[in-house]
């Protein structure tokens, strides 16, 4: 099965993001158990956190952390 293509995401509190996809469906994602070491600690600070965007089939930050399309979506929880 095909990943549902992301049409927008948005950073929210707590290291959440929503993500909208072609499906239909909203989903948010709990970024936080992604969030140790020097690279993904990083996006510990909201301002970076905020810097999020659609990159190819996923969403990523400023500085090239990104999120397994498969993960996004069948980790995320519906809204």
């Amino acid at each position: 099965m095909l990943q549902p293509k992301i049409l927008k995401v948005n950073p929210l509190t707590d290291y959440k993001v929503m993500v909208a996809f072609d499906t239909g469906e909203q989903k948010i994602f709990d970024v936080m158990p992604y969030i140790s070491g020097d690279w993904f600690g990083q996006l510990r600070d909201a301002e970076f956190f905020k810097t999020v965007h659609i990159a190819g089939n996923t969403i990523q930050w400023a500085g090239g952390q990104d999120i397994a399309p498969h993960e996004l979506y069948d980790c995320s929880v519906p809204v």
